[in-house]
């Protein structure tokens, strides 16, 4: 009879339906406002981290940091670029002189490929230069959507996001845009951020992801936007 009972309480159990998460509420339009202003107020001028010489040099640059650090590409890069800073340069350096230079970094050897195609490309299809559309962009070797939004807004100042680990992260967990994969958190942040934010937008979300809003053990003491962020879990 025991058995019976406990099985039945088991049952039960299973057939309870799960609670649901509740949702934070969207932040208002002054809230954004108010996040985006003291961001600006902290950081005016925010820049990238990736060391460049050029469009072209910020173009490869981008390319070589998917799934490596700023920090890691900016070492193999400081050798690089100073011997190849144009498309030119970096055919006549060969794929093989290529992977040498840039061998510290994750993937290299077909970073190293893309490169070359990616420089032949523009040579043979753009006189040597930078497209300045996303879809131009999309069409290089080891060029997506994320590489083409940081090129277009450091290099031409377009107002683009481009949604990295950091700015996924950011987006979700504070709520300031909720999304499933990078292309709904950009789309749900260009339709929130004011215009006067929209160029540097990209940084500071970046930045704060990257050194405040951290993966394990956010630093929400110290964060710019506590008070405004929805994330229920938040340590202030």
């Amino acid at each position: 009879m025991a058995k019976k009972a406990i099985t039945s309480r088991l049952k039960a159990a299973a057939k309870k339906p799960a609670k649901r998460t509740k949702a934070p509420k969207p932040w208002t339009q002054a809230e954004v406002v108010e996040a985006f202003s003291r961001f600006r107020k902290a950081n005016p001028e925010p820049k990238g981290e990736l060391e460049h010489l050029n469009p072209y040099t910020l173009l490869v640059a981008v390319a070589l940091s998917a799934q490596a650090t700023d920090v890691g590409v900016n070492k193999a890069t400081r050798h690089l670029f100073p011997v190849a800073d144009t498309p030119e340069k970096m055919v006549a350096l060969g794929e093989e002189r290529v992977r040498e230079y840039i061998k510290t970094i994750g993937l290299y050897r077909n970073k190293a490929k893309n490169v070359i195609a990616l420089s032949e490309k523009l040579i043979a299809e753009h006189g040597s230069q930078v497209p300045r559309t996303r879809e131009a962009l999309e069409q290089l070797p080891g060029v997506g959507r994320k590489t083409a939004n940081v090129v277009l807004n450091i290099a031409f100042g377009e107002s683009t996001i481009a949604v990295d680990t950091h700015l996924f992260r950011v987006g979700n967990r504070t709520g300031l845009a909720p999304g499933k994969n990078p292309l709904e958190v950009e789309l749900g942040l260009l339709k929130i951020i004011p215009a006067e934010f929209a160029r540097h937008a990209h940084h500071w979300l970046i930045l704060h992801g990257r050194y405040t809003c951290i993966a394990r053990k956010p630093r929400c003491e110290v964060c710019l936007i506590n008070d405004l962020c929805k994330w229920p879990e938040k340590t202030v």
